[in-house]
Parts: structure tokens; C-alpha cells; sequence
């Protein structure tokens, strides 16, 4: 436990070192002052407004943005230690492998998730001073739904990096992998049934397969309940899953994804060759 806390507190240092770090919070930050100066909470769209309104644009904003920030930046870790010889220090420390791969595994989580948290917490602060009422409910889900994007892509990312031989690599792969997800999103999906006459069911279940369609769908139920903006397909989920079945599923599949890939990479860097 102790090797692995250090591992922890090493990765969490090295990251706020960094000035991709800056860049990071700087993003998410800048998103929440925008919005707010832009007068999202004053607007009506569909029925939403105030804080209501403001997390459902902060919500769609972190599931274009938040993994590819963690993709690119966790990718780096294994395999740009391995090219800068960090491994043959490391086999003479007295640090486990396992300890020093979850250690530097929860320290990228944490500094990659506390930026996107603190900025949705100001906001919900300043909500709060301008009287504002919170959807605690919804906020809780959608707090809960940003942990499992966040572990999901933080273990494809280290899966990544344990299978690449190079940083760049690694990163070429990352924003590869990351591009074809968001292109399997509704637009391409649709385009696919409509030219090849794919049966529903089947561009439903490629749908669900899909992390970030799958914490975008999740999200959107929480405040349309019917998910009217997905059309006829709303219907093949909701007979399959219903609402909170689907939420449920939008909270377990990503980070199970996630847990899956990183216990993969631990097995790949722990049998492949160190330095």
C-alpha cells in the first residue's frame, strides 16, 4: 500500500508540473465562465433553464473533450517511461510493479478528474448565490456518469500505452481510437442503416457498445425521459433497458470497460519486456 500511495502522490506531482495540466483545468474552467457569461442560465431551451440548462451543455462539452485530454495525456505514461529508461530505476527501488502501475493509474485519475469536478462545483456555487435551484438528483448522476468517462478512457488509455513502443505511438493510436468512437455517434449510425439497410436492432447494439454514446445517451435521460431526441430508437432502448435500467447500464458498462482495459495493460506491462 505504501508503494502504491507513492506511486500516486509521484504521478500526481509530475502531472501539476506539467503545463498541459494548466491547459486542462484552464479548458474546463474557461467552459464554466463562458457559459456563465454567455447567459446559459438566463436562457430556455426545451423547458430548461438556470442550472438545469448549464449542466446539460457542461455535460455534452466534457464528452467531446475530456477523452481525448485523458487518452492523449495517459498514453504517455508506460511508454514514454519505457523510452526515457524509467523502468530500469524502477527495478531497483523497493516498488512492485503492481503497486507502481495502480498507483500511477489512481494519481492520473485523480488529476485528470478534480479539474472537471471543481469547475462544476463553481458553478453550482454561484447558482446557489444567484438563487438558483440545483438538481441535486440530476447532478449527483451526472458527477457519477463523468467517474465512469473518466475511468473508462483512463484504462483504455493505459492499455494503449502498455501495447505501444513508443510515445508517439501510442498517441497516433490514442486520437485514432478516439476519432473512430465519435465518429460511431448518431449521425454515422444512421448514415450506415440508411445505405446498407441495417437492421435497427443492430446499429442499437453497436450503439451500446459505444462509451461515449453511452454516457451521452445516459446523460440525456436524466432530463427527456422519453430521449425524444434519438427518434425511433429511443424505443428500442427504452423496451430493453427503461430509463433507470439504462442509467444504470450508462454508469457500469463504461467503467467495467475501463477495468477490463487497464487489467489487460497490467498484464501486457507486467509479462512484456521492461526496459
Amino acid at each position: 500500500m505504501s508503494g502504491f500511495l507513492q506511486a500516486a502522490r509521484l504521478d500526481v506531482a509530475e502531472s501539476l508540473r506539467t503545463r498541459w495540466f494548466l491547459v486542462y483545468a484552464l479548458v474546463f474552467g474557461g467552459i464554466i465562465v463562458v457559459a456563465l457569461v454567455a447567459g446559459l442560465t438566463e436562457s430556455r431551451v426545451r423547458g430548461f433553464t438556470g442550472l438545469g440548462r448549464l449542466l446539460i451543455i457542461y455535460i455534452q462539452l466534457c464528452m467531446a473533450i475530456l477523452p481525448v485530454f485523458i487518452l492523449i495525456t495517459t498514453v504517455r505514461s508506460v511508454a514514454g517511461d519505457r523510452e526515457a529508461g524509467v523502468f530500469e530505476y524502477l527495478l531497483s527501488l523497493p516498488i512492485g510493479l503492481a503497486a507502481w502501475y495502480w498507483g500511477k493509474l489512481a494519481g492520473r485519475f485523480l488529476v485528470v478528474f478534480l479539474p472537471v469536478l471543481a469547475a462544476l462545483l463553481a458553478a453550482v456555487a454561484w447558482g446557489l448565490v444567484r438563487g438558483y435551484e440545483v438538481p441535486w438528483a440530476a447532478l449527483g448522476i451526472n458527477i457519477a456518469l463523468l467517474v465512469s468517462l473518466a475511468g473508462c478512457f483512463l484504462g483504455i488509455g493505459i492499455l494503449i500505452s502498455s501495447l505501444a513502443r513508443s510515445a508517439d505511438l501510442a498517441q497516433g493510436t490514442a486520437f485514432l481510437v478516439w476519432l473512430v468512437l465519435l465518429m460511431f455517434l448518431d449521425l454515422i449510425l444512421i448514415g450506415i442503416m440508411i445505405r446498407n439497410q441495417a437492421a435497427p436492432e443492430l446499429v442499437v447494439a453497436i450503439s451500446l457498445a459505444n462509451p461515449l454514446q453511452v454516457f451521452r445517451t445516459a446523460s440525456m435521460a436524466l432530463f427527456d425521459p422519453q430521449l425524444t431526441l434519438l427518434g425511433p430508437a429511443a424505443w428500442v432502448i427504452l423496451d430493453a433497458f427503461g430509463r433507470a435500467g439504462y442509467v444504470v447500464y450508462g454508469l457500469l458498462y463504461p467503467l467495467v470497460l475501463g477495468g477490463v482495459s487497464a487489467t489487460v495493460g497490467f498484464l501486457v506491462f507486467r509479462r512484456g519486456d521492461l526496459p
